[in-house]
Parts: C-alpha cells; sequence; structure tokens
C-alpha cells in the first residue's frame, strides 16, 4: 500500500487513529435506528480531508460491508496521490473507493444526511467543519472528529453545530492520547430531543489556590403532572472565596458534562479488537486504552490529580490503593482516568477529598510552609472526615488486579506532534 506522507503526519499516531476508527467503523450498520437485520444496507463512509488516502483505503479493505468511500481533498497533489493509491490496491479499493478534489465544508453541506459515517482528522481545530459536518451525517449516524487544538472542546462547538438543525449528538466514545482528542458521536434528529443540551453542559469554577473544581449546570428541568419545563441553571455554584483555602476561583467552560462514553459500547468494541488482533497493528495501544475507558465512571466527567493533591499540601503522596480506599471506605466510587496513569474519577466532594488528604498528613507530617499559602490553610483545618486508608476491596480495578497493561510508554523518542503540511 503506498502512503505519501506529509512532513506533519506522525506515522505511528496515525496508524492509532486509523485502528481506532476501522475498529469502531465495524458497528455503524448494525445501529441504523428502525431496521431489522435483514434491512440493514451497508454503510456509506465519508473521509473529509484524506489526503494520500490510507485512512479510506483501510475502510474499503478492512470494514467488512462497506458500501463506497468517498475520499475527499482540497490539494490536487494530494487527490493525484490518493488515486494512484487506489489503483495500486486492487478491485477492492478501484470499486469502493471515490476521490474527489473538493472543499469539505462546501461538500457536506450539498450532501445532507447521504453518510453513515463521516470522518473528520484535520490539523488543528475541526471547528469550521463541524457546521456542515452534522448535516452530512443521516439520522443515527457516526461522526468521528480529531482535535489537536483542545480549545474546541469548550463551548459545546459539536452540539450547538447539532442544534441548529433541530439535531443533537450521543457520545459513544471520547478519548485523549498522545497529542490529540478524538471523539465519535453518533447524530440524531430531535427537536424535543435537543432542548436537552442545556442540561448536558457545565461551567466550571476552579479555584486558584488548590485546584479545586465545582460544576455549575446550565440549564435544568422543572416537572409538574405529565409536563416539562426547560429552566437556567441556579449560580453561582460557590461563593466568591474557595472553602477549602480562601482563594478565588478562575470560571471557564461550558463543558460537556454528561457521559462521554457509551460503556455498552466500549466493552463491545473491546471485545472485537481483542478478537481480531492481528487486524491491527496498534492493537496493544488500543487494547490499553479502551481497557482503561471501560473502567472509568462513566457519569464523572473530570478527573483529580493526586500528584497535584500531594503537591498543593507539600507532602509524601499515598499509594493510589491507599488513597482509593480511603474514598471507598468513606462511602463514595472512584475510578481511574485513561487520561493520566495518576488521574482518579470520583464522586466525593472536595471536602471530603481535602478530608482524607488532611488525615493522611496527621500520620505523614509536613514542613510548615508560609500561613498564606493554599496548602497551610487547608491543613490548620481539623478534618471531619476520619479517613480509613485500610485496604479496600475494590480499590484496584479488574485489569489492575490482572496486571493488564493499561498506559504504554510512547512508541519513540520526541514524541508529539510535528510542522504543518507547507499547503494546507
Amino acid at each position: 500500500m503506498h502512503d505519501e506522507k506529509t512532513n506533519g503526519e506522525c506515522e505511528v499516531s496515525q496508524e492509532i487513529s486509523q485502528d481506532e476508527s476501522c475498529s469502531i467503523s465495524e458497528e455503524p450498520a448494525a445501529n441504523q435506528e428502525g431496521k431489522g437485520r435483514g434491512e440493514l444496507k451497508p454503510p456509506v463512509v465519508l473521509e473529509a480531508l484524506s489526503a494520500s488516502g490510507l485512512r479510506s483505503l483501510r475502510y474499503a479493505r478492512e470494514v467488512d460491508g462497506i458500501d463506497k468511500v468517498v475520499a475527499l481533498d482540497n490539494d490536487k497533489a494530494s487527490v493525484e496521490a490518493c488515486r494512484r493509491n487506489i489503483k495500486f490496491n486492487g478491485s477492492v479499493a478501484r470499486s469502493k473507493v471515490e476521490s474527489h478534489l473538493a472543499d469539505a465544508r462546501v461538500y457536506m453541506l450539498t450532501h445532507p444526511k447521504e453518510f453513515d459515517v463521516v470522518d473528520l482528522d484535520p490539523y488543528g481545530s475541526p471547528s469550521v467543519f463541524l457546521d456542515s459536518a452534522v448535516q452530512s451525517v443521516v439520522d443515527g449516524g457516526m461522526l468521528m472528529c480529531t482535535a489537536t487544538d483542545m480549545a474546541v472542546l469548550c463551548g459545546g462547538n459539536g452540539e450547538s453545530h447539532a442544534n441548529r438543525y433541530k439535531r443533537y449528538i450521543v457520545p459513544v466514545l471520547s478519548v485523549q492520547m498522545d497529542f490529540y482528542v478524538r471523539v465519535f458521536v453518533r447524530v440524531y434528529t430531535s427537536a424535543s430531543a435537543m432542548k436537552n443540551t442545556p442540561l448536558k453542559l457545565s461551567y466550571v469554577y476552579q479555584c486558584t489556590g488548590c485546584d479545586s473544581f465545582h460544576l455549575q449546570p446550565i440549564g435544568r428541568t422543572v416537572s409538574k403532572n405529565t409536563s416539562v419545563r426547560y429552566l437556567p441553571g441556579f449560580g453561582p455554584a460557590v461563593a466568591q472565596e474557595c472553602s477549602d483555602c480562601g482563594k478565588k476561583y478562575n470560571m471557564g467552560g461550558p463543558i460537556w458534562s454528561a457521559p462521554i462514553h457509551d460503556m455498552e459500547w466500549v466493552t463491545s468494541i473491546l471485545a472485537d479488537v481483542k478478537s481480531m488482533k492481528d487486524r491491527y497493528p496498534a492493537f496493544d495501544r488500543i487494547s490499553a486504552v479502551l481497557t482503561t475507558i471501560s473502567e472509568e465512571l462513566p457519569d464523572i466527567p473530570l478527573f483529580l490529580s493526586l500528584h497535584n493533591l500531594c503537591a498543593t499540601l507539600k507532602c509524601t503522596s499515598p499509594s493510589a490503593v491507599i488513597f482509593r480506599s480511603a474514598v471507598i471506605n468513606a462511602g463514595y466510587r472512584i475510578s481511574g482516568s485513561h487520561v493520566n496513569p495518576l488521574g482518579l474519577k470520583t464522586d466525593a466532594p472536595m471536602n471530603v477529598i481535602w478530608d482524607i488528604m488532611r488525615c493522611w498528613v496527621k500520620n505523614h507530617p509536613v514542613k510548615a510552609q508560609p500561613p498564606d499559602q493554599a496548602g497551610s490553610v487547608i491543613l490548620a483545618k481539623e478534618p471531619v472526615l476520619q479517613a480509613n486508608f485500610a485496604r479496600a476491596v475494590a480499590s484496584l480495578s479488574k485489569a489492575q488486579a490482572k496486571k493488564v497493561a493499561r498506559f504504554l510508554p510512547n512508541p519513540e523518542r520526541h514524541w508529539g506532534l510535528r510542522g504543518k503540511h507547507s499547503t494546507l
């Protein structure tokens, strides 16, 4: 298979992203609403920014039941390379992959609700493509989107674009790895369901002293008999000064605060990937990420860093197992995060988290710090909760107990995003 890489493409990262896409794309036809197994039509895929067409060719050759793959690019040299690659890859590629020289935004706008899968993988932010992308997906179809610019995740970009056309999104899988974020969402049409969008978004208040954070939902509902009223959310969620350390808050968002994964889907995809291990060159990496995601708390949008908690207090760190046990013994849930090996997701409020850390410091004293520092203010208060650090059965996840790899080292030195193609 011939793939003419640009300087901006990282081959291993592309391989991982493409393997993810191919594994996820096995599923869309099975999720077409209102159709029995015998009525399912083969899915049509659009790769809106295809470059030399490697991913489109992999869709055609590796995903069973694909009807057609449309590969777009607005760079003439890239389209010519894609067409050469189609010829090099035999009859399957020639019968299923079409390469077009076109502006992706215009093409998607002029082909509404035509594609079962739309794949967006631009350099930087995909925000300029989202408006047209959500219109080109069939009802219940899949939109796959990559961002190396994290700012696009704020402000509810995907959902706001969908809402303009009485459409809404349901996240299937959301992954941060290496230097990019990739999200897989289903797009549906429903004016009534669209009203629930404000319930899924929240502002974030984060303390400038101790990094404690709190969420303020944008909207809320009030039900009476069979009627439901949609109202603005209550606020502010916090006082002007942090109740833990007395510092001010920064406010950000809105962020998506509803679940970012469909756990049934994650489990299904993980099983499929394991059953076809030999088909995915990046199997170890994908399996590790999906395994970690499958054990995350699905309803907790943000994670704590145990390292940051200890840095605030200038204390030695408890092991993750000890800290998890204290949270579980206090009656709360806790899990890891696929984003950070030290990240922890929990429904325990911040006052409970700091009480646990106060109890830890009582047993592992720290040097005196200036009284105006956030850590000093936190430790000056007596804990309300008396933490129990006895090891809890659930303090290790199933994967950890089985010693399944969840975080792998970078594939090469100086790993990261490289230069941008000169014609983009």
